[in-house]
């Protein structure tokens, strides 16, 4: 294992945390980024043209991000300063940005590594741009938040983005295998819960070193967990998940996209998902009548009743019972027969309002509840659909001024293929009326 020892950079102060002790001491040593740190990498690329512009480093915790900025300092042999969002306001920045300034007088360049930068406001996050405009400073800021919601479009022009991704499972593997050379022994861990500490991990570097070290602490000597004990020593991390935040959007965005695609069990995965978060069940309901509507409509009438019928169970319920209506309700419509034509047709119906504007309807359509009105025409010729043949008069409603337009198209799918048979027929007796 001594190469391995030797590739993470371990320092010899037993006292530290592990995952800081394994903190990797080469932009090469970080694991899992090979896109951004690999022969062909982006930084790897920009370190070898000599220059380093501003940077956004945007991924899921323990992905290396902090330690990407500090190594990011020496290779370029800027000055390494670091903020965090969470402590820091306008009187630290300022600061940061005379000191800044001091080295630049000394010829000395400066790396501003600000931990968290969502968390700053606009007016702080606009702080940044004219120490960044003229040199005074590199920014690096890192955050676990999508940058384009989070961040300034100012501060976004001026500095490139670059994507951590979360580790996968030969990521977190060679952790575990620095971990065990650093200790000296190998993780008391059968194959299978060996596989489970990595899942427990959940993509995050800085867990599977945390997780490897209580396990050291917890073992007893000739003792080897399989999955049951080692739940039992480290609990079941978390999963990321913030309501308010891209996880909450990621995991509601496929969801959604399960259903339309017509995959219940995948469907059922992120809906899990989200209630073992903690999301919000009538949120999840609320999305659900959402779907019935937009990807379902008249090809399942019964979708959006589904829906609405889960929401009222669920507050009738409450948890965790009424999650299982919810459930139901996302099983229905993701196998129920798939038509956005009412949606489409809407959205074509609204940019006809407006392309249109403020026509009046044919006036043989308004009431006449005056004189005045009558005299003018209103309700002149109208013919009462219910005395016509099948209830169907052919009149046209469109304004005059407006050619008529189809905005519904019923696909011959569920429900709505005897709405397309209607339609048709409609269509050909007012092609015979003229």
């Amino acid at each position: 294992m001594s190469d391995l020892f030797a590739a993470a950079g371990i320092e010899g102060d037993a006292t530290r945390p592990l995952a800081d002790r394994l903190r990797p001491r080469t932009l090469g040593d970080i694991v899992g980024q090979d896109h951004l740190v690999g022969p062909d990498g982006v930084l790897t690329r920009m370190l070898a043209s000599g220059s380093l512009g501003s940077l956004i480093l945007w991924g899921p915790p323990g992905t290396g991000k902090t330690t990407a900025a500090r190594l990011l300092a020496g290779e370029t042999e800027l000055e390494f300063e670091q903020l965090s969002a969470i402590f820091s306001g306008v009187a630290d920045l300022k600061k940061a940005f005379e000191r800044a300034r001091d080295r630049r007088r000394m010829g000395k360049g400066t790396l501003l590594f600000v931990d968290e930068i969502h968390r700053f406001n606009r007016a702080q996050q606009d702080s940044f741009l004219p120490v960044m405009e003229d040199g005074t400073v590199v920014l690096v800021g890192a955050t676990t938040e999508n940058p384009s919601f989070e961040l300034n479009a100012a501060l976004l022009s001026r500095a490139q983005v670059l994507v951590f991704r979360r580790l996968d499972a030969p990521a977190v593997e060679t952790l575990l295998r620095r971990a065990e050379a650093a200790k000296d022994r190998e993780l008391p861990l059968t194959p299978e819960a060996r596989e489970t500490l990595a899942s427990m991990a959940d993509g995050d570097g800085r867990a599977a070193l945390t997780l490897a070290e209580d396990l050291f602490r917890a073992a007893r000597e000739g003792e080897t967990f399989d999955v049951a004990g080692l739940v039992e020593v480290v609990q079941r991390r978390a999963p990321i998940y913030d309501k308010g935040q891209d996880g909450h959007y990621n995991l509601i965005s496929a969801l959604h996209k399960a259903v339309r695609g017509s995959d219940p069990d995948a469907a059922l995965y992120y809906l899990a998902r989200m209630f073992v978060a903690g999301e919000d069940p009538l949120y999840i309901a609320r999305r659900v009548v959402r779907m019935a509507v937009e990807d379902i409509g008249l090809a399942d009438p019964q979708a959006l009743l589904q829906a609405n019928a889960a929401k009222e169970a669920y507050d009738f319920l409450g948890s965790p019972e009424g999650e299982l209506a919810i459930a139901q309700a996302v099983v229905y419509c993701a196998t129920a027969p798939k038509s956005n034509a009412a949606y489409v047709a809407y959205k074509r119906a609204t940019r006809a309002a407006k392309e249109h504007g403020s026509l009046l309807p044919p006036k043989h359509i308004l009431n006449a509840p005056t004189k005045l009105m009558r005299q003018e025409g209103y309700g002149e010729g109208y013919e009462y659909d219910h005395d016509a043949p099948d209830a169907f008069s052919g009149q046209d409603y469109f304004p005059d001024e407006m050619e008529r337009e189809t905005f519904y198209d019923p696909p011959e799918r569920g429900f709505e293929r005897e709405i397309r048979k209607r339609l048709d027929y409609w269509a050909k007796r007012r092609g015979e009326r003229g």
